[in-house]
């Protein structure tokens, strides 16, 4: 297989990282020359990787072909490339279908949606796959754990815990920047929460058994301050924001309407 790249942003870059880290025979890839910084950096550090010219060299010259573009170009892009019958494509652009995609990659035939994320540079979380494709699975397994899925309902609302990162490090930059408020040294804050909370986030393979609510509830003490803390949140409506907020990207992922607009 020759993997080719239309697109060359920080996921590229991850994927590419994370696939140089293994120990095998290294794969052929080919990369867009469309961020010249990025693909140049990787070209130069890792053996069998190669810039093309332009995004049509890319998939002149591979059969499996990971469309790594923003949504808002992709149409543009896509619709000025000629596709083979037999690449394999493969879209990591959340926002648009499987049909939209399959239309814009014709003639090519078989067309895979996969969602990985940054850190799978250090192979490390996991990828969605949908359809179900042993070759993206294999792939991807390599590279961290692969979730296989069977409808775009599931993979839309997989992908919407992805929009969590952000607000998990506010979370942690609230919490840092109350200790340096409190006198504690920068670093010294900033290790101990990153300490913690790496320990917290082995709790549910420690006790599988457990959702997330049996685990809130174990650590939420009577009359404790973890029972304080989650009880003001829940007061204040953060976690009901929190899911009206995650409904809201939903709605964007899956192209529909907001029914609040439509009053």
């Amino acid at each position: 297989m020759t993997l080719g790249f239309i697109g060359t942003g920080a996921l590229t870059s991850a994927i590419v990282t994370g696939l140089r880290s293994l120990e095998e025979t290294p794969l052929p890839v080919l990369l867009s020359p469309r961020n010249r910084d990025i693909a140049a950096d990787l070209a130069s550090r890792h053996a069998d990787v190669r810039v093309a010219a332009d995004n049509q060299a890319v998939l002149d010259g591979c059969d499996t072909v990971m469309l790594a573009i923003r949504p808002q170009i992709a149409r543009d892009v896509l619709s000025r490339l000629r596709f083979r019958h037999d690449h394999h494509v493969v879209s990591l652009i959340a926002t648009l279908s499987r049909e939209d995609i399959a239309a814009l990659v014709a003639p090519a035939n078989e067309v895979t949606r996969a969602l990985p994320m940054p850190m799978i540079a250090r192979r490390q979380g996991a990828t969605i796959v949908c359809p179900p494709d042993p070759r993206m699975a294999a792939f991807f397994g390599k590279l961290g754990g692969v979730v296989e899925v069977e409808t775009a309902r599931e993979f839309d609302a997989l992908s919407v815990v992805t929009a969590t990162y952000a607000s998990h490090f506010r979370y942690l930059d609230t919490i840092h920047a109350w200790l340096k408020g409190h006198g504690v040294p920068d670093a010294k804050g900033r290790d101990y929460i990153a300490t913690l909370y790496k320990a917290l986030a082995h709790a549910p393979d420690m006790t599988p058994e457990a959702d997330f609510m049996d685990l809130s509830k174990d650590y939420a003490t009577r009359g404790g301050i973890n029972e304080q803390v989650l009880d003001d949140l829940t007061g204040a409506g953060v976690f009901e924001q929190l899911a009206q907020s995650l409904d809201g990207v939903h709605r964007r992922i899956a192209g529909t309407p907001d029914p609040a607009a439509e009053h």
